[in-house]
């Protein structure tokens, strides 16, 4: 049994000095340390060993493997090395000198549509605020009048991290920084990143970028909430669009509506983006429920306010008539060389 480790362990010092990349060092890990490799295959054999020779021969397993561990470390440490110098040495052999053509770079369609509705939102009083993308429980759900086993959560599919933080499901959790850093009367948008653990398709993505808006003053409406909302889209499309406010719950805002927006890709005859419902849901909303607006440091007494949660990402897909949301985060310059110039 002994030569048994002796054969294995004289092939692995051969191959592993012809390797010259990382993935050929994982290929070996996995051929020899893996599930099925080599020295597993060895351990398997174990019971047919007598028992007076079980311990040396476990004990012979066992110091192979840390032999094939060590000798994979080194190797890797010395090719990541190598790889790292042929950068830097490629690095000081390019001429910073040497013209280059402006024409290929581009936006991504998201950063283009983020600033447009930034600049209109701007020029009706609103201040842009920016926010982290890992927040704590209290931002992302205490503070937004969401307790603690509130079925609420379930719709979030939150990624919680080991540090007890978390990465931000929607853009709402500013929205309590962001009244104690103002206060009232207000009015802000937050653009930002958001990140739920749920499943992708045409119309949903796991990372997704989204703006909050909140205004606050006194006597604010629902009616104030439509007419930013409106001025808004038709803005951002050059045209009047077709909106439609249908009732909605969020802990954070009472009443609460969903907007959504006539699916400009089909024209409202239905398509994947659309769910073949003609209809494309862009923006939970709804007036600011007081208890969010006291635990914010407002007098929920005497101010009001409504909040919203504009979809950039579909509103990206709308205005440009991007099929599949999955395109956004793809990589793909091909389909994203059309905004060059934007």
């Amino acid at each position: 049994m002994e030569d048994k480790t002796s054969v294995i362990r004289e092939e692995f010092k051969k191959r592993i000095e012809s390797v010259k990349s990382s993935e050929e060092i994982e290929q070996l890990r996995v051929e020899y340390l893996g599930k099925k490799g080599h020295v597993q295959g060895l351990m398997g054999q174990l019971k047919a060993v007598p028992n007076e020779e079980k311990k040396a021969f476990g004990q012979a397993v066992n110091q192979l493997k840390q032999e094939i561990e060590k000798l994979l470390h080194e190797t890797h440490e010395k090719i990541e090395k190598e790889e790292e110098q042929k950068l830097i040495d490629s690095a000081e052999d390019y001429d910073v000198t040497l013209p280059m053509d402006l024409d290929k770079g581009s936006y991504h369609p998201i950063t283009v549509i983020q600033r447009e509705v930034e600049e209109i939102f701007r020029t009706m009083g609103f201040t842009i605020e920016d926010f982290s993308e890992i927040v704590d429980d209290y931002n992302c759900f205490e503070a937004l009048n969401i307790p603690k086993h509130h079925p609420a959560r379930d719709m979030q599919d939150t990624y919680y991290l080991s540090s007890g933080q978390l990465l931000k499901t929607h853009t709402s959790a500013a929205q309590n920084s962001i009244m104690k850093k103002y206060g009232a009367p207000l009015r802000a948008i937050f653009p930002g990143r958001c990140f739920r653990n749920e499943s992708t398709d045409a119309c949903h993505e796991n990372t997704f970028f989204q703006m909050e808006g909140i205004m606050i003053d006194e006597d604010i409406s629902i009616s104030n909430l439509i007419y930013f909302m409106k001025t808004m889209l038709s803005e951002v499309f050059g045209q009047d669009v077709n909106v439609r406010l249908r009732p909605g719950f969020f802990p954070f805002v009472e009443p609460g509506f969903e907007l959504d927006i006539q699916c400009l890709i089909c024209g409202g005859d239905g398509c994947p983006s659309c769910k073949n419902s003609g209809w494309l849901e862009l923006c939970p909303c709804g007036m600011i429920h007081p208890n969010v607006l006291k635990y914010g440091g407002i007098d929920a007494e005497k101010y009001t306010g409504f909040a919203f949660g504009l979809g950039l990402t579909r509103l990206a897909m709308m205005k440009y008539g991007i099929k599949d949301i999955r395109v956004l985060n793809s990589g793909n310059l091909k389909s994203l060389s059309q905004f060059i110039g934007k």
